[in-house]
This record gives structure tokens, C-alpha cells and sequence, in this order.
């Protein structure tokens, strides 16, 4: 969650700013993405494609790592200062000097609904060609779903933000399908059941075209290493999208620097999407997915030792930077976890103690609420040796020493701003 949420989630505030700036995110093709987990990589990989087919393509994304301008890019690439600093200042004569009661709802903006502005003001700035968003929580009242996005893309589901999205799958489902647009393409990884039946009843209703990866593309030979991920796609029998439709018989290859079994199925889902919104061959396919590098997604951030960041913060995101752990580095191993104070820490700790020889528990800095004392019992209660170390900058410099002394790989996990911090630490002494 961001500092200065909206106690109530509704699009009417948003409306209103947008329109009275001109609508500027409908001025350009888009693609919408929404998800549980991966929706970053997939909205980053998505406007790589784009990118490398000719396309000016703006992409926004959530959270930041370091950086507040690492949100708002041309595909990942840095927009000069001047251009943003350009737009803030429509957004300023908007807001400025004004309270509560003068917006809808009665609340001022947040900061993630400004944020979502500016972006759409840049963009439109930039005169880019196209542009792909993340959304920031949920879908159906996310203040990205001003989009008449062309595309909507869904990755997997989980039970997450359940405070705000519901206690079941088939809720959560819900508030992400409501990114669906009418009569538009909408793209799914594969889900459980539960989440699937959602999608499917609600496409029909909208008279949205549906397309599942598994029943789409066909992913093998598989390949995670140091370098990224490798694997090969090809169609499906009765696979009808645009992407389908130009594997040859053998299938194609594509890479990704992301190290992770999960960007296979990231890779394959992002380029259908994009290969439904333009006419893009395998060429730019394969050039766009080679670029996308996204913070914080299993990024190998040191090699002597191994130190790994991965933003993992539910219970199937940690299984999968536990089983690229586990495929990069077989032997031995340390971790260092943080959470913020409304993640499953319980159900986190019985998949990660396991696999894990020493284990640190810290705060995730002083951006999130947390209760590390809590977070310790449970990895405790797994692996009675679990140190706690509060102080977030002092645990990331004695896992670090720790992982040196010792010679083995570290992982850092739990949370982004944890990795943040862990990533100013490794920085500073590079440096």
C-alpha cells in the first residue's frame, strides 16, 4: 500500500482529473495488466516487443525499487527529467490550494492516483504509439482502470490484499477481470479452476475473445541459468491467436535475462498480448524479450558470493523464487526475509526454512508497517536457529558478511523495499 490510500476505492476522483487534463490515457493503444504475480515482468517484457517492433511505448509499473522514476518509462528506458517535470506542473495547477470536499468523494488525491496521472500526461507528452500499464492493486476500482485499454492481460491468481479484494479466489478473480473491456482481446495464464470460471463467465459477458496460455502455446525445453531463461513455443491444435498463428511447426526460442522458470509462461503470455495489438513478427519477439529486465525479480545482484533479490511477498511467488534458488544454487544456502505486516509470513516461512541452512529476519525498512518479532516466530517455530536482527541496514550488512564468510548463496526476499535496501547496501560497497 501507498502512503495517503483512499479510505474507499472508486474511479470517480480519477475520472474527474483525467478529464479535466483531457483524457490523456486514451490517446494511445494500450495494453492492461493485472495479476497476482508476474505482472510486472509480463508488462515489462509486453512493452519491450513493442518497442523493438518500431513502437514508442510507454510502460508503467509499481512499485518502485530506488528510484520514483523507475515507475513511469519508455519500455524501461529513463525519460529525461524535463519531460516529467513538464507534466507535473499540469498536475500541480490542478490540485493546488484545493481541499477534500472540492473532489469527488470528498477525499484530495493520492499519491498513487497522481502518480497514474502523471504517467498518462508523459505519455501523451511523448507522443508514444502505445503504452502498457500495471495495475497497482486489484483491477475493477484500481485507478489505472480509467484505461479503454485495447488489451487486457491476467496473470496468476493468488489470495493477496484479501482485506481489499475479498477472502476467496474466485472475489479476487473478480476484482482483477474488471479490467475487461468490452468486445476487447483478453489474454490468461494459466489459473485454478476456481479463478478460470471467473474469467470465462465474465469475457462471455462482455463478448470479450478469451485466451488461455495453456491452450494456446506450448512451452519446453526450459532452460534457467545465471544468464536468464530460455525456452521454446509453439501453437497449440486449435490455437487461434496472433502469436499462434506465426510459430512455425518447430516451435520458436526466446530468452529473457529474468532467471526463473515462471518467465517461460511471462515470455509466452507477453507475447501474445503484444502480437494481438500490432502486427509483430518473431523477430521483434525475440529482440523485445531479450531486453526485459525488471528490479527485484530474482535479480542476481552479486556473484562472489551469490546474492539474490526477489520481491516475493505471497506464498506462490516465494515457492517460485524458492525453486530458482534451489535450480541455480543446489548446495547450501542462507536467507534474509522481511514482510510487511498483512503477508502470510506463517505459510512463507514452511515453504522457505526447509531449504535454508542459516536464516535472518528483519524489518522490510521503515516505509511498511511490519511486526518482525512475528515474522521471527514463525520461521523460528521451522528452523529453531532463525536469527532476528531488527535493524533492517544491520541485517542486510551481517547476511552479507555471513554469506561471505561462509561462501555460500544468499537470497533476499519478502519485500521490494527490503531489496531496496539491500540494493543501496551491495551498491555502496561496490562502489
Amino acid at each position: 500500500m501507498e502512503k495517503g490510500q483512499a479510505t474507499e476505492f472508486k474511479l470517480d476522483r480519477m475520472q474527474a482529473l483525467a478529464k479535466a487534463l483531457g483524457d490523456p490515457q486514451d490517446c494511445m493503444a494500450s495494453i492492461h495488466v493485472a495479476g497476482s504475480k508476474g505482472k510486472g515482468s509480463v508488462s515489462t517484457m509486453c512493452a519491450r516487443i513493442l518497442q523493438a517492433h518500431g513502437l514508442l511505448t510507454g510502460l508503467y509499473t509499481s512499485p518502485h525499487i530506488l528510484r520514483w522514476k523507475e515507475r513511469i518509462t519508455l519500455a524501461g528506458d529513463e525519460i529525461p527529467e524535463a519531460a516529467i517535470i513538464a507534466q507535473m506542473g499540469k498536475i500541480v495547477g490542478l490540485v493546488e490550494g484545493k481541499g477534500p470536499k472540492d473532489f469527488p468523494g470528498g477525499e484530495e488525491p493520492t499519491f498513487f492516483e497522481l502518480t497514474t496521472l502523471l504517467a498518462f500526461l508523459v505519455f501523451r507528452s511523448l507522443g508514444c504509439d502505445s503504452q502498457v500499464v500495471e495495475t497497482g492493486l486489484g483491477g475493477r476500482l484500481d485507478s489505472t482502470n480509467i484505461l479503454r485499454s485495447n488489451i487486457s492481460v491476467i496473470t496468476p491468481i493468488e489470495l493477496e490484499h484479501t482485506q481489499f479484494l475479498g477472502t476467496t479466489i474466485p472475489a479476487i478473480a473478480y476484482e482483477k477481470a474488471g479490467i475487461m473491456k468490452p468486445g476487447k482481446p483478453v489474454f490468461i495464464a494459466d489459473q485454478r479452476p476456481a479463478a478460470l470460471d471467473v474469467f470465462k463467465h465474465r469475457a462471455e459477458a462482455l463478448n470479450c475473445p478469451l485466451y488461455v496460455l495453456g491452450e494456446q502455446i506450448e512451452i519446453t525445453e526450459p532452460k534457467v541459468g545465471m544468464e536468464g531463461t530460455e525456452c521454446r513455443i509453439r501453437s497449440r491444435p486449435g490455437a487461434s491467436s496472433a502469436l499462434a498463428a506465426m510459430l512455425p511447426p518447430q516451435g520458436h526460442i526466446v530468452r529473457t535475462p529474468m532467471p526463473g522458470l515462471i518467465q517461460a509462461k511471462n515470455m509466452a503470455l507477453a507475447a501474445m498480448a503484444a502480437a494481438e495489438l500490432a502486427a509483430i513478427d518473431l523477430e521483434a519477439i525475440t529482440a523485445g524479450l531479450s531486453k526485459a529486465v525488471l528490479p527485484a525479480r530474482f535479480q542476481i545482484l552479486s556473484r562472489n558470493p551469490p546474492v539474490a533479490l526477489d520481491g516475493a511477498h505471497t506464498p506462490e511467488s516465494s515457492r517460485l523464487a524458492l525453486a530458482t534458488m534451489e535450480t541455480l544454487f543446489p548446495g547450501p544456502k542462507m536467507l534474509l526475509f522481511a514482510c510487511a505486516q498483512d503477508k502470510k509470513h506463517g505459510e512463507i516461512a514452511k515453504i522457505l526454512a526447509p531449504h535454508f541452512d542459516t536464516i535472518l529476519v528483519t524489518k522490510p525498512g521503515s516505509f511498511k508497517a511490519s511486526d518482525p518479532e512475528l515474522a521471527w516466530a514463525s520461521f523460528k517455530a521451522e528452523s529453531p536457529g532463525t536469527e532476528l536482527v531488527v535493524d533492517t541496514k544491520a541485517a542486510i550488512k551481517r547476511a552479507c558478511t555471513l554469506a561471505k564468510e561462509k561462501n555460500q548463496p544468499l537470497l533476499i526476499t519478502g519485500s521490494f523495499y527490503l531489496c531496496a535496501e539491500a540494493m543501496e547496501h551491495i551498491k555502496a560497497i561496490k562502489a
